[in-house]
């Protein structure tokens, strides 16, 4: 899923000229942290709203703030980890979407990205979850994807962290779409790889649906 399609449209930009109590209404009605401020079509960056408590002026003018995070954008092409890793990074609960002539297009909300994450299929199908550690020079996913493969089994998913104790190491997620992996950990063990833990996963029916959707009501998300 691309950054065009995640864009929220009921988050309004700030201009320079708006007032920060304008801003910290907004932010109450739309539930966030930060506002975008917009000149011309151009993203100037992010608007927090510790910036205005901490400079108790309610009357000031967006344009007296120092912008937060000029560089929290996206292209509207790009995927939604994107979004995931700069807000993470940059501590915000929204980013801004630009097209290919750097024109602000609209936020996607850390909220936003979540929720679509949740709806990709690797999240919704039943499965398994394999956790592999092994030294970073010996990974190779097109190796790991074929001794899955000769078991009757693909792989939905696959993330890559490093291990905290050995920055030679690391730590390698698979999501595989059988929940019987049993001749699989096999494979991987004859061939060197260590499991560190698998974990099963059962297939999202309709009331888990209906139940997620309650809570994301209920959290008004």
């Amino acid at each position: 899923m691309i950054a065009r399609e995640l864009i929220n449209d009921m988050i309004p930009p700030l201009k320079p000229t708006d007032r920060a109590d304008q801003a910290l209404a907004w932010m109450e009605e739309f539930r966030t942290r930060h506002l975008p401020v917009v000149e011309d079509g151009r993203f100037l960056g992010l608007l927090g709203e510790e910036q205005i408590l901490e400079g108790n002026d309610r009357q000031r003018p967006v344009k007296e703030f120092e912008l937060l995070c000029s560089h929290c954008f996206v292209h509207d092409w790009q995927y939604f980890y994107e979004v995931l890793k700069l807000a993470v990074d940059n501590q915000v609960d929204l980013v801004g979407v630009v097209d290919e002539h750097e024109e602000f297009l609209g936020v996607i909300t850390v909220q936003d990205t979540i929720i679509a994450f949740a709806q990709t299929t690797p999240v919704q199908a039943a499965g398994s979850v394999i956790v592999l550690a092994m030294d970073s020079r010996d990974y190779s996913l097109t190796e790991i994807s074929r001794l899955v493969e000769e078991n009757n089994a693909r792989i939905l998913s696959s993330s890559i962290k490093q291990d905290a104790d050995d920055p030679h190491r690391i730590k390698v997620v698979l999501k595989i779409n059988r929940e019987d992996v049993s001749a699989i950990l096999a494979t991987l063990e004859r061939f060197g790889y260590k499991v560190i833990s698998r974990f099963q996963e059962t297939e999202v029916t309709d009331t888990d649906r209906e139940r997620i959707d309650e809570l994301l009501k209920y959290l008004d998300i």
